[in-house]
């Protein structure tokens, strides 16, 4: 949907590991990304669902001045990261057919607003859920060997980094909008929860070659453009 984690928290996880990043700069031969809308470059634009940004003003400020599918009014984070270590100035979106395999080799994003790390998050708007991205990495992995070799593909995989943004819907669109998972879990327990699932994607990842992994946290949720919006009541009572 229409909203980001809080920006400066975002730019400040990337620009930490933007700084690692750099330092193997010329060593990472792509980016690899999967999440929701805060590293979606357009995969919801070719799914069924309403969760898209492909009206303006989003990406007013985009190389064009025209939506992409990015829930930015330019670029979003991962496409900074990899223009920073050296590799192309955006990540495309993999479901965007404009793009094939060439393009997928230096950098890709599977990630899909309004999802989560809990499947019954993805349900809520039919968007993408986590297993559903890794099983396009997968497919991504199928296309690269035969585009590029068996060995170089091997060595792709194994030298990329991977970056992981995702989370907040399952708080914000499930758990505290929907009696299901609040009726089985008390806070504490769905963060257990869902630590669990991300633990498991990881183990998953690793298996199938990735080496270089960022998961990144939650930020504060409460000043969110869609909280805000959905408490504005709640809000103008604090003042």
């Amino acid at each position: 949907m229409g909203h980001l984690k809080s920006l400066f928290t975002l730019l400040f996880f990337f620009i930490i590991t933007t700084s690692l990043a750099v330092t193997f700069a010329g060593k990472i031969p792509a980016v690899i990304v999967f999440g929701d809308s805060t590293v979606d470059a357009g995969n919801n634009n070719y799914i069924p669902t309403v969760a898209r940004s492909n009206f303006e003003p989003y990406g007013r400020d985009f190389d064009g001045g025209k939506p992409t599918g990015r829930f930015c009014n330019g670029k979003i984070a991962t496409d900074f990261m990899s223009e920073a270590i050296g590799l192309k100035p955006t990540i495309p979106a993999y479901l965007d057919p404009s793009y094939n395999i060439s393009d997928f080799a230096t950098g890709v994003t599977f990630a899909s607003a309004a999802t989560g790390y809990d499947n019954a998050t993805s349900d809520v708007l039919s968007v993408l859920p986590l297993w559903k991205q890794l099983e396009y990495y997968k497919e991504y992995q199928t296309k690269l060997e035969a585009y590029q070799g068996k060995d170089q593909a091997t060595e792709t995989i194994t030298n990329s980094l991977y970056l992981i943004s995702i989370g907040t819907n399952d708080f914000l669109e499930n758990y505290f909008a929907f009696p299901g998972r609040s009726s089985q879990y008390s806070v504490d327990l769905y963060q257990d929860f869902l630590a669990g699932i991300a633990k498991d994607f990881v183990k998953k990842l690793h298996g199938l070659g990735a080496r270089k992994i960022s998961l990144g946290g939650l930020p504060p949720m409460g000043c969110m453009p869609l909280e805000r919006a959905t408490n504005l009541d709640l809000l103008l009572d604090l003042f």
